[in-house]
């Protein structure tokens, strides 16, 4: 019996997590700053919000491809606080952004094409695109004048005869970028002239850190946009399960691809009736659960500036729940293991996330402990 090539993936343990299950089996634990989940990072959740999930019933099962049109609306209604007009008949709900992204692969390439996505950027990309039988190319993101930017004319070299859309990440995943206003025309105009979709994930917009925030592919543009967000992030709560993706563009190509979105998900119907039932109590909470986390990465970010940056540069993140570190002259997955071995502190190196040559360490901002970790890095760092 065969398995099929797009699951047949390395599951060869890095050197990281070689040192990790060694700790683990001589009962040795360590500072985990990579922590990406809200839910164990001590965020203080409002009790209207954990009340709203309890009320979530769901008696009566009234399937919509679509998404319910209360839950849309709902979905609406957050984009209007941020000043963006969404009407509901251009959003569709999935159960998670990764969800979506699987949908629209569906969608827009057929096996043996591709899509372009960021580097460095979240390594989720390379297997949701092969599990749709689909490649994945990318574009670099270039650092300079102290913020991470794409470089247009890189992109455009990217693209060849088999590439079907571009993703973006807005802000990145974990550089932190957000796509700006000329960088938005700029992709668009080249997006449409080469008979491209865009995908813009923006499941961090709301969590700006350092610098203006971008532009979201929520608002209506030219060609053919996707603009995805969800739960996971916008209230920190990956376990309620529902994400959503809003569609613009010119209207005969968006009536066409919502017409065929309709169908994928109606062969799977996988968003839950209860969470779209109180959806809009739970967005009601979003000021209150984004305050929370908020104060906690903007703190983190800062202090990581502060008392890191004499002993490396930190790069600049402009929003998101992730500060990136660069050293000069050493090898990322070496100082990460240093870093555990001396100081017990756990990052990412750069490398997990496709960074550029150069040692790169990647640091999640949400952990309550970030200040004792920080400390162990800049003791590491000093002391060379």
């Amino acid at each position: 019996m065969e398995f099929s090539r797009r699951s047949d993936w390395s599951r060869r343990p890095n050197a990281l997590a070689q040192a990790l299950e060694t700790r683990r089996a001589a009962g040795v634990g360590w500072l985990d700053l990579t922590l990406s989940n809200p839910t164990r990072a001590g965020i203080d959740y409002p009790e209207e919000l954990w009340r709203a999930l309890e009320t979530a019933k769901g008696r009566v099962y009234t399937p919509d491809a679509r998404g319910s049109a209360v839950a849309r609306e709902a979905v609406c209604a957050y984009y209007a606080a941020r000043g963006i007009a969404v009407d509901r008949e251009r959003v569709r709900l999935t159960c998670s952004t990764s969800e979506a992204y699987a949908l629209l692969f569906k969608l827009l390439a057929d096996p043996g094409q591709r899509v372009l996505v960021p580097r460095p950027s979240y390594p989720l990309f390379q297997y949701l695109a092969g599990l749709e039988g689909i490649e994945v190319g990318s574009y670099p993101l270039r650092y300079g004048d102290g913020r991470w930017s794409l470089d247009l004319d890189l992109l455009a070299a990217a693209i060849d005869e088999r590439t079907r859309a571009i993703v973006l990440v807005n802000p990145n995943n974990p550089t932190g970028s957000y796509i700006g206003a000329a960088e938005r025309r700029a992709v668009e105009a080249l997006a449409c002239e080469c008979g491209l979709a865009i995908i813009s994930d923006e499941v961090f917009y709301d969590y700006e850190l350092d610098g203006p925030r971008g532009v979201s592919f929520a608002a209506e543009g030219a060609g053919l946009h996707f603009a995805l967000s969800g739960l996971s992030k916008v209230l920190a709560l990956p376990q309620a399960k529902l994400g959503w993706m809003v569609v613009g563009g010119e209207m005969e190509l968006r009536t066409e691809a919502l017409a065929r979105i309709e169908i994928i998900a109606d062969t799977y119907l996988s968003v839950g009736g209860a969470i779209q039932e109180v959806l809009p109590q739970l967005l009601a909470q979003r000021s209150r659960v984004q305050g929370e986390v908020q104060k906690r990465v903007v703190a983190n970010y800062n202090l990581l500036k502060n008392r890191v940056g004499a002993a490396a540069e930190i790069c600049t993140s402009e929003g998101g729940w992730y500060g990136v570190v660069r050293v000069e002259g050493v090898d990322d997955e070496e100082l990460a293991l240093g870093l555990l071995d001396r100081e017990n502190t756990l990052v990412h190196p750069g490398y997990f996330y496709d960074f550029p040559a150069g040692a790169y360490l990647v640091l999640s901002l949400l952990s309550e402990r970030f200040a004792q970790g920080v400390e162990g890095l800049a003791h590491f760092l000093e002391s060379g």
